[in-house]
Formats: structure tokens, C-alpha cells, sequence
């Protein structure tokens, strides 16, 4: 404030209103005053936000200098043929440099205009970006670690002194909507960009900011959008966003306002109200408000956690990207209602889907590991480089953890052992998104059990923990060849409802068609213990929400058998015959007759065999221990 009254009543003194700064580098401007004025909540003098830098006027003035990095204030004085400043203190040798040599290239023969004025932006200003805007990669950095509350508003006064592009922060979620404490940033050119990744590990409040390079591809997935809804809700100027999360289904516009009340008026009233919704119409309990100042959204806030209905409402500061990467989430989730009727056909096995090779031990996969875990099908397919055609079709498989978030490995089908090779060598350790991955040959088997829950580790492959596979003799899945597919990819994804096949009541009795069951695969196993896995491309319905078995029963398996390997069928006395007694042990004590049928859902018994299961748990009770039942 000293330095600018000074100067002020020097200038005033020469006749003059205003001036501007001249600096022999914008970093002390850029990357000193404002972010320390920044973090200690001083606001700068007018005269701060805007400069002139003498080395790129220099450059323009003498071209053929050198580059403007390169260019020092004592370089700058010889070239021009003038004497250093002998002078001991360095503040006032630096700055009778700078007058000498702007006296000089504004004089005779040089005649320079300075025209290159610098702005510092007061504010950032939120905005909208579609899809189809190009984005230069040269212009964007990630931000990580940042605390899960923090806004647009905050980035910017992290990077403050650095100018980020109009609606140029766009917040990242996670998988389940939440914000996962990283955001990508644009500014308006490389060099702020630049000034920007040295700030790398500089703290907000307690926390330290991570600072990397980005891409105008990752900017556009998550700030990008093409909705018209979205467009007008955001086209307001100057508006605070807020988020509502939890709201009952059932609310209205009115409810909401009346949630809010008089002291936080909502901007144009309805209209400033953006319900979320599901592509079929559907809530989804979330909404965006706009406010039209800062003190209408801080009383809005107040409501944090209060009760709406039945339910208590979260809300918290939002920005227009992220209204744009929520919609985009929500629109883009697919919907059973959409898929075609799923077709009930009488056949004798439903084969492996297309996309998830049968186990064996032919070693042409690769597993990743160590990758990020934001990483997408799109990063690893850029990471895999000139291999991408290597891989066979659908042969991308993400594991993810029980709670379905990525646990940072990948497996891909390559289309011969010596690919995967290849792979393996090249890529091992090759840096995605400043992490390096590991690259490891495996098999197909090896995949396949990870995919079903085991583990691969340096001791070995361990299983994966299900016990199913104790309901059929593991001798018998040898008898069941796999014919051609002859069921369509639709089949393959039915609604849960309609998971377990079942024959049409008229065949019901019929040996031709009593043996439709689902083949021992792994991937189609499902358990509350397993991974889940993500397919490419992704099924329309996740497979999560499938409930196969893992192998017919043990009456089933000889019936197959024995229409396909007669001879053989004859000579075995492994497989059980029809009527074989099945053994369950550790049953809840409350067990009932509906819950063994429901845990046998999927596999097939005559009315007969029903029966006499109902009647044997009945016995069962009075001949053996309380967990052993015996059934059919």
C-alpha cells in the first residue's frame, strides 16, 4: 500500500493518472504477491494486476536476440551496446538497468511501442465447455490431494497469480459420485501452465497439492457436455452453484424451495433448479441450485444434514463442470428396461460368452499392475501403444474390488503367447499417468481364477474362497463338451429375474429339453467374496447383478454325459445317477425348505424330487445332528 501511494503521488505530480509496472520477470508478480496475498487474505493494489515484462518487449524489439528464456537483463545491456550498472545493492542496480534499457529501445534507431501489457484475472470466472471445443494438452495439469470440500473457487486461489481458462476447473468423481480430491485444471496458455506444475507439493491449508501434466482428452471427459438442459441451466452469469444429495424421490420444485426458504432465494425461482435424473425419467436424488450471491448460498449451506420428509439433505458447493460430469454420469447409465426381451430357448448348454476365453494354460495374457486408480479402459488401451491390435476382441477385463472400485490390476487377451511376450517386455514399468505399471505374462486359468476372487501372487495361485464346486464332482465337468454358440450376446445378459433358465412347462417333462443349465465357467460364478470384474466393452447390465451357479447337478451331469459319450457314460462309476443324495452342512438352524430352493436356484429337479426333498427334511430333523440336512 506504501509503494502504491508513493508512486501515485509521484505520477500525479508529473501530470499523470495512471502507470504501469515494468518487471524484468513475471514470476515475482505471478508467483510471489499474489499467492502469498492469497493465502494471508490481503488484497493487492490495482497496480499489481497488470505489467509489462522488458524481456519479451526486448524480444520483440530484437528478434534475433535469442529466446526470451534465455535473455538476461546484463545480455540485454550488451546487445545493445550499453555499460553494466555498477551499483552494490542489487534491487536498485537491477531496476537502473531496467531504465536504461527501456530508455534506449524506445529512443532512436529501435522506436519500440510497448504493447505487450499483462494481466493478472481478479476472479475466475465458471462457465461451460462442450464436447466438440478443442482443448491444446499443452494448457492442462491434474491437481491431486485436494480436500474432498473444496470448490472451483479454492483451486483458483491456489493457483492465484496464474490466469485458468473460463469454467477451466473441473472437479473429478468417483464411482459413486463423490468428489475423490483431484480436479483438472485449464489455463489459457502453456506458460501459465508451466508456472503452474511448479507449484507442485505447495500446500492448501494443512494439505500438500500434488501438481501433474494433463490432457485436453481428460479435461473434455469430465468437464465436456452436450446437454441443452445443461447449457441454459449454466448460461447465468456470475451465479454460485450449490449440490443437494439424498433427496427423497417423491420431492418437487416447490418442496426444495420451501427446504431452502426466504433467506436463500433461488435465482429466477424454478428455473434455477436442476433436478438429475436417470435417461427413463427417473430421480436420482440429486439437484443443483444457483444462488446470486455469496450470502444466499452461505444461509443455504446452513441447512447441511437437515430433514427433508424422511431424509436428512447434504449440500455443498459445486461448479459448473461438475454439474456437467454429473449429468453425463447419470445419462449415460444404461437401463434393463431398454434391453430386448430375453429369449427363454430350450438347449442343451449356453456356452461361454465371446468376450472371456474358456480356462487354460496357454500363456498368452498379460496382467497390470500398479495402475491408477482413475484408469480407464480408454488409458490402458493409450498405454498399450502399438500392441492395442494385438488384442483379441473384448479382451480388456478390469478387476475390481468387493465394493466395486479398482483394485489397480487389469488382465488382457492377447492373440498368441508370443504377444503377450512381446507385452510383457515392452511395457513392463512403462509410466501411466506418473505411475509406473507392471507388466506380467500370464494364462488364461491364471486370469480366470483372479477374475473369480482368488489371488496371484509370488507364492502361487490361491483359490478363490467358494465351495460351490463340491455340489457337482469335479470329475464330471470332463463330460460336458461345449457345443457352437447358438444363443445371441442378449442372452447372455438377462435381468436377474430371469437368470436361472427354465424350460416352458410343456417341455418340462421332455429329456430333450431338461438340460439347459449354465457350464462351469468362472467368470459367470458370482459371489459376495469374489471380484467383480468390468468387461469391454461393458455388458448392458452389470454382471454384479447376475446370480449364475457355477456347474449343473451331479443327476444333470450324467444325463449330458450320457448322451454325449454313451460308452463312456456306461463304463464310469463316478458320476452320480439320478437320485443321488446331496449333503449341505452349516445350515442356520432356521433353515427352510424356500431357502435351500433359492439356494439351489438355477438347477433343475423333477416334481417328484421336490417332494421327496420335503419329506426327507422333515426325517432329517429327528435322524441326524441339527447343521447336517440330507436333501434331494
Amino acid at each position: 500500500m506504501q509503494f502504491q501511494q508513493s508512486v501515485s503521488s509521484e505520477v500525479k505530480c508529473l501530470g499523470r493518472s495512471s502507470y504501469t509496472l515494468l518487471v524484468n520477470s513475471p514470476l515475482v508478480i505471478r508467483q510471489a504477491l499474489h499467492p502469498e496475498a492469497s493465502k494471508k487474505n490481503l488484497v493487492l493494489p490495482e497496480c499489481f494486476f497488470s505489467f509489462v515484462d522488458v524481456r519479451k518487449e526486448f524480444h520483440q524489439c530484437c528478434p534475433n536476440a535469442g529466446s526470451v528464456q534465455k535473455l538476461t537483463m546484463g545480455f540485454m545491456l550488451e546487445y545493445v551496446g550499453l555499460p553494466a550498472v555498477s551499483e552494490q545493492m542489487i534491487g536498485v542496480r537491477e531496476v537502473s538497468s531496467m531504465v536504461q534499457l527501456t530508455l534506449c529501445i524506445v529512443a532512436e534507431p529501435y522506436n519500440h511501442t510497448f504493447s505487450c501489457v499483462e494481466t493478472v484475472n481478479y476472479k475466475f470466472d465458471s462457465g461451460t465447455c462442450s464436447k466438440t471445443e478443442p482443448v491444446d494438452s499443452d494448457m492442462v495439469i491434474r491437481a491431486r490431494g485436494l480436500p474432498w470440500q473444496s470448490s472451483d473457487q479454492d483451486i483458483a486461489r491456489f493457483f492465484k497469480g496464474l490466469n485458468i481458462a473460463k469454467g477451466g476447473v473441473a472437479l473429478c468423481l468417483n464411482a459413486q459420485g463423490r468428489r475423490n480430491g483431484e480436479a483438472l485444471v485449464r489455463f489459457i496458455n502453456s506458460e501459465h501452465r508451466d508456472l503452474a506444475l511448479e507449484r507442485h507439493k505447495h500446500h492448501m491449508g494443512s494439505r500438500y497439492i500434488e501438481v501433474y501434466k494433463a490432457t485436453g482428452e481428460e479435461f473434455l471427459k469430465i468437464a465436456g457436455g452436450t446437454s441443452n438442459e445443461v447449457a441454459q441451466f449454466l448460461s447465468k452469469e456470475n451465479q454460485v452453484i450449490i449440490r443437494m444429495r439424498g433427496l427423497p424421490f417423491t420431492a418437487t420444485t416447490q418442496e426444495v424451495l420451501s427446504f431452502l426458504g426466504p433467506e436463500s432465494p433461488v435465482t429466477d425461482g424454478a428455473e434455477g433448479l436442476l433436478f438429475v435424473k436417470y435417461p427413463d425419467g427417473r430421480p436420482t436424488g440429486d439437484a443443483f441450485v444457483l444462488f446470486s450471491c455469496e450470502e444466499y448460498a452461505q444461509n443455504a449451506l446452513k441447512k447441511h444434514k437437515q430433514i427433508l420428509g424422511k431424509r436428512y439433505i447434504e449440500l455443498f458447493r459445486s461448479t459448473a463442470a461438475e454439474v456437467q460430469q454429473v449429468l453425463n454420469r447419470y445419462m449415460s447409465t444404461p437401463l434393463i428396461s431398454t434391453l430386448p426381451p430375453s429369449p427363454i430357448v430350450p438347449v442343451p448348454v449356453l456356452t461361454t460368452p465371446p468376450f472371456l476365453a474358456p480356462a487354460s494354460s496357454t500363456r498368452d495374457c498379460v496382467r497390470l499392475r500398479g495402475l491408477p486408480y482413475t484408469a480407464g479402459i480408454e488409458d490402458i488401451l493409450e498405454f498399450m501403444g502399438e500392441h492395442t491390435v494385438d488384442i483379441k476382441p473384448h479382451g480388456v477385463h478390469m478387476v475390481l474390488n468387493q465394493q466395486g472400485r479398482p483394485s489397480g490390476d487389469a488382465f488382457i487377451q492377447m492373440k498368441s503367447p508370443d504377444k503377450a511376450f512381446l507385452v510383457a517386455q515392452k511395457c513392463h514399468k512403462k509410466t501411466m499417468k506418473d505411475r509406473y505399471v507392471e507388466v506380467f505374462q500370464c494364462s488364461t486359468e491364471e486370469m480366470s481364477i483372479v477374475l473369480m476372487g482368488g489371488t496371484l501372487n509370488r507364492s502361487g495361485l490361491s483359490p478363490p474362497p467358494c465351495k460351490l464346486p463340491c455340489l457337482s464332482p469335479p470329475t464330471a465337468y470332463a463330460a460336458f463338451p461345449t457345443p457352437p454358440a447358438i444363443l445371441s450376446d442378449a442372452t447372455l445378459y438377462q435381468p436377474p429375474l430371469l437368470a436361472a433358465p427354465r424350460p416352458s412347462p410343456t417341455t418340462m417333462h421332455s429329456p430333450a429339453h431338461t438340460l439347459a443349465y449354465y457350464p462351469p465357467q468362472p467368470h459367470l460364478y458370482m459371489n459376495m467374496n469374489m471380484n467383480y470384474t468390468a468387461y469391454y466393452p461393458s455388458p448392458p447390465v452389470s454382471p454384479s447383478t447376475v446370480g449364475y451357479f457355477a456347474a449343473p447337478p451331479g443327476a444333470m451331469a450324467a444325463a449330458v454325459a450320457a448322451q454325449a459319450h454313451p460308452a463312456a457314460a456306461a463304463a464310469s462309476s463316478v458320476l452320480p445317477q439320478p437320485g443321488a443324495l446331496v449333503r449341505m452342512q452349516g445350515l442356520p438352524y432356521n433353515t427352510g425348505v424356500k431357502d435351500i430352493l433359492s439356494f439351489f436356484q438355477g438347477y433343475q429337479y423333477a416334481p417328484d424330487e421336490y417332494s421327496s426333498m420335503v419329506q426327507m427334511n422333515e426325517q432329517a430333523r429327528s435322524l441326524i445332528q441339527p447343521k447336517e440336512w440330507l436333501c434331494l
